[in-house]
């Protein structure tokens, strides 16, 4: 993460991603806190529905022109005009305020939400371009770190300023804008020094574009149908942005009936207090990104998606079961650092899959699928308060999506979650360091052969790589009741002296696919942390001309709890023990046993 940070450009671009979020909040919090003051049950609903949806419908109507606009312009360009933008129109917000025009300033909250619109895809294509692949889910967690301390921080500091300017004995929603109107200059300034920081962007468009936007097309909405098609080009995207697409909608709903549930079931009357607790979440996807980004050091994990989905939907089911605040404070918390599991690693595999080409046009169809769902649940959710229907029953009929949502993403990602799991639990105790993963190649044949330590060898191999591994494994062990299904969809080959040329066989076919195998020549966990006489059964397999030998050595987990031979007793409960493992330079697969023996020496040597 910090070599991301010292890349050109990354925490000038941070800052304008803070700044927009910032000044766009700003005045969606001042209009919704104005309505709370004022209006009361359905009514509050249906106000807070519209404006929220009033933020929404630009990113449904500009899909096609924001989308062109990324792919044929530098991004930077794109991000420095939509600031220049909101300058103009945070001048006429403010004014508004001063003369207490509530509708003018009701309806300029869709005009903020269009440059948004506008800049949205601009500003996420900008991360694959300005911190390259290597970096993409830190870059991705970075953005959704700063974008919520941006709400939250929005949130607080001006519900703080609302609360403390607007005086008890307010009549109308005008008379509250003329006491807050001093506020809009906080939203005036904020886009000038994010117009001026975006005219500092690095222009990191590598290739023009010599696109040309047909106007008739648009308006025919063949420029939406051939857009749609893009992004749905690749199952996985689409499926991505469905997933995020419904996360979203539960969100909206969410933040749209808290304020009206909090008032009517829990009698709090305070903004700052409701938008408090509702900002909680911010902190949480904070929280969550940071998590994410870790656990995505070496690639995207898509694990914590399914995590994410169990998550939000517990939550939003507790919360009509909970009459105080301070609990309700602590479940946004967790709302939000589930949101986090889900959106950093999709936004992500969205970017790092779509292709350069296209990627604003993916962006933008991103955006407009979201907001469509997102639209309609609005849409929904005042049409239910139109007709009296209590925000309680909103939030069951909201968890019942969250399940719907996990059935989604479990089809896909179940497997990765529990590799997540694994993985989160493992490094609550274990620190692991790697070097040589170069070494690995990733579209070849690879044979995986080196020291055997402990139960939790192939975890540890298979944590900093994306690609599957294919361990070969007892067949006695494979055959427990209890771990054959998992083996299996774990595509682990079982061997046994009986059955061992069909085991080759096996593992000879999966290298000839380019796949990953891996096992342990010396045939059983190490007793004593000295290399055993390695085996030469793996010297059968047959994997082609291209498939190469990686040798490794583990150090550090012999004398643990997962070894065979224990001597844990020093091990400290507060610190991790601390693993190290190297992979050498890949060797042609001809080696003899005892060779391949002599080069893990070298590196078992290099560790005493």
């Amino acid at each position: 993460m910090n070599k991301m940070f010292a890349l050109t450009g990354v925490l000038n671009y941070l800052i304008v991603v803070f700044l927009n979020a910032f000044t766009d909040l700003g005045h969606k919090i001042i209009i919704q806190n104005t309505i709370f003051k004022v209006y009361d049950s359905s009514e509050q609903i249906i106000l807070t529905a519209i404006i929220n949806a009033m933020i929404l419908l630009p990113f449904i109507l500009v899909f096609s022109p924001s989308g062109f606009l990324a792919d044929r312009f530098a991004k930077h360009t794109i991000m420095k005009h939509s600031a220049a933008f909101a300058v103009v129109i945070t001048l006429f917000i403010t004014f508004s305020y001063y003369q207490g025009w509530f509708l003018f300033a009701f309806l300029m909250t869709f005009l903020l939400a269009l440059q948004s619109a506008i800049y949205s895809p601009a500003k996420y294509g900008y991360i694959k371009e300005l911190v390259g692949e290597k970096f993409i889910t830190q870059g991705n967690g970075a953005v959704q770190a700063v974008t919520i301390v941006a709400i939250l921080g929005g949130i607080i500091f001006y519900s703080a300023f609302f609360e403390s300017m607007v005086a008890d004995n307010f009549h109308t929603n005008e008379d509250i804008l003329k006491e807050i109107a001093p506020l809009g200059w906080f939203l005036v300034f904020g886009s000038i020094i994010e117009w001026f920081l975006a005219s500092k962007l690095p222009n990191k468009m590598l290739k023009l574009s010599y696109k040309k936007f047909d106007f008739k097309k648009y308006i025919k909405g063949d420029y939406l149908l051939k857009n749609l098609k893009i992004t749905k080009r690749k199952p996985e995207i689409f499926e991505a942005i469905l997933a995020l697409s419904i996360l979203w909608s539960i969100s909206q709903v969410i933040l749209a009936i808290f304020g009206e549930y909090a008032k009517s079931q829990l009698g709090v009357t305070n903004a700052l207090v409701v938008q408090g607790v509702m900002a909680l979440a911010g902190f949480g996807i904070v929280l969550g990104s940071v998590v994410v980004s870790i656990y995505s050091k070496y690639f995207i994990n898509l694990g914590y998606i399914v995590l994410g989905a169990f998550g939000i939907t517990i939550v939003v089911f507790i919360v009509p079961y909970t009459a105080s605040m301070a609990i309700n404070a602590f479940l946004f918390l967790l709302f939000g650092v589930f949101t986090a599991f889900i959106i950093v690693p999709l936004n992500a595999q969205i970017q790092y899959l779509a292709p350069s080409v296209h990627l604003g046009t993916i962006l933008a169809g991103n955006n407009f699928i979201q907001n469509i769902f997102m639209f309609t649940f609005l849409s929904i959710t005042t049409i239910f308060a139109y007709f009296g229907m209590d925000s309680e029953v909103l939030f069951y009929i909201m968890g019942f999506v969250g399940i719907y949502l996990i059935y989604l993403v479990y089809k896909r990602y179940s497997y990765m979650a529990v590799w997540a799991i694994f993985t989160f639990l493992f490094c609550i105790r274990y620190k692991v360091e790697y070097k040589g993963l170069e070494n690995i190649p990733k579209n070849q044949a690879v044979l995986l052969l080196g020291n055997h330590v402990s139960w939790l060898d192939w975890l540890i191999l298979q944590m900093p790589i994306k690609k599957r591994i294919n361990f070969m494994m007892d067949k006695d062990i494979y055959n427990y009741k209890i771990l054959t299904p998992v083996l299996k969809k774990g595509n682990v080959i079982p061997i046994s002296s009986k059955s061992f040329k069909d085991s080759m066989i096996e593992a000879s076919n999966r290298l000839k696919n380019s796949e990953i195998v891996a096992l342990y020549p010396e045939g059983e966990i190490s007793i004593d942390n000295n290399l055993s006489k390695f085996k030469s059964g793996y010297e059968k397999l047959d994997g082609g001309d291209d498939c190469l030998i990686v040798p490794y050595f583990i150090d550090g987990m012999f004398g643990s709890l997962f070894a065979k031979n224990k001597n844990n007793q020093h091990d400290s409960m507060l610190k991790r023990r601390v693993i190290s493992v190297e992979f050498e330079k890949p060797i042609l697969n001809n080696i003899k046993a005892d060779e391949l023996q002599k080069i893990i020496q070298k590196l078992k040597d290099k560790k005493d």
